[in-house]
């Protein structure tokens, strides 16, 4: 089925379907969401990273923060669940130097593939005319998993400043000594992907403007469970989704290792989330508020599932090649990509149906959308990271 954007670009005349192909994608984005709180929520940001593009600037970007701080000056145990959490972060923690830095990493060895030759399908690009050598597509594989690594180092300093932000507004002080372990981990993960990138891959991208917008809309909410639902839930489960996919599909032993001990890490930070939000969702909020976070948990995680296009990458090799709604469809349904959008949903889909966010009021929309298969997968508290890891170790 043709995109709004393809039908409406293919009115144009041909020399103007490029330049207009980016506007118009920013405009769908926004209007495929039913919900005017949810536009409402997502709006001004959708602006600042799908119009202004302020993630591609080359400068710091400013956002304002407006959450309340809440203190505590009791410190009581308050959450036995998260005190557990936090007993099992500290003894989980790690430092960088614990991985093999020494490994040679060649990135155009094709003994040794970064992301598996089963992840790509390079059929529907000779049908237009392109056919990449063998050569090429090894450099068409670093730069695609580049381009993945450098998203996941953005979204963790996204989920640094939103660990920092949580830690403050979080209203378990159990919650706020868990969330300092949280603070850490990020911290962590920056420095290992950064490192992986400039000194392994020796490539950075810059970030992907769909991700500025979950970012710049997290951090500039004042509600702390939004940031709760959006970062812990949401985000950590998209990149949970895609760590899991690249481990289990990577012949590269540093970059496994990283992402082996990233996955220990996340799946804690997902399982918080979850803890946080369940009995704040259902003894807190009203109904109406309760509709509104499972619309924007819904219509987000279909934005997330639909829109990293990765046209960095395409504007690297194929801009001028193909049109962007050829390497739309191209890149939608690519192997690995389907195979990570699977993934993300059996570790999103359990989780929103833990913490009371998919109602019989919802479950249709879910089915429609084809997600409901996933509804009775396990969700983060009985399944921990080492358990993640020997299910993505068995399917390899």
């Amino acid at each position: 089925m043709k995109s709004n954007v393809d039908t409406l670009t293919n009115l144009l005349p041909v020399g103007m379907r490029e330049r207009a192909d980016k506007a118009l994608e920013a405009v769908d984005v926004l209007m495929q969401i039913r919900d005017p709180r949810v536009l409402r929520a997502l709006a001004p940001a959708g602006v600042r990273g799908l119009v202004l593009h302020r993630g591609k600037q080359g400068v710091p970007t400013e956002m304002p923060a407006s959450h309340s701080a809440y203190f505590d000056w009791t410190y009581p145990h308050d959450h036995s669940e998260m005190q557990a959490l936090y007993e099992r972060a500290k003894r989980g923690q790690w430092v960088s130097e614990q991985l093999p830095w020494n490994t040679s990493v060649d990135p155009l060895n094709p003994e040794v593939r970064l992301l598996p030759e089963k992840f790509f399908d390079y059929e529907p690009l000779q049908a237009m005319g392109i056919h990449l050598t063998a050569h090429e597509q090894m450099q068409f594989n670093h730069s695609l998993c580049a381009w993945t690594l450098s998203q996941f180092l953005h979204g963790e300093q996204g989920a640094l400043f939103a660990a920092a932000q949580v830690t403050e507004s979080v209203q378990f002080f159990d919650g706020k000594l868990y969330g300092a372990t949280q603070v850490m981990d990020e911290g962590r993960h920056v420095e290992v992907f950064r490192k992986y990138l400039e000194e392994k891959l020796c490539r950075l991208y810059t970030i992907n403007d769909n991700l500025f917008v979950i970012i710049d809309s997290l951090m500039t909410d004042p509600r702390w469970d939004m940031k709760f639902l959006g970062m812990q839930i949401m985000v950590e489960g998209l990149a949970l989704g895609a760590f899991g996919t690249l481990y289990k599909g990577t012949q590269e032993p540093l970059l496994k290792n990283l992402l082996k001990m990233v996955i220990l890490d996340e799946a804690r930070h997902v399982h918080y989330g979850v803890l946080a939000l369940k009995e704040h969702i259902a003894k807190e909020l009203t109904q109406r508020e309760k509709e509104e976070r499972e619309d924007w948990a819904f219509e987000v995680a279909l934005l997330m599932r639909n829109r990293f296009m990765a046209y960095e990458v395409y504007e690297e090799w194929f801009e001028g090649r193909m049109p962007r709604a050829a390497w739309r469809a191209y890149v939608t349904n690519v192997p690995g990509m389907r195979e990570f959008r699977e993934v993300m949903f059996s570790r999103l889909v359990p989780n929103l149906r833990d913490i009371g966010l998919m109602t019989p009021r919802i479950l249709p929309r879910y089915e429609k959308a084809g997600l409901l298969q996933y509804f009775g997968g396990v969700a983060a508290p009985d399944l921990t990271g080492d358990q993640m890891l020997a299910e993505l170790d068995r399917a390899s």
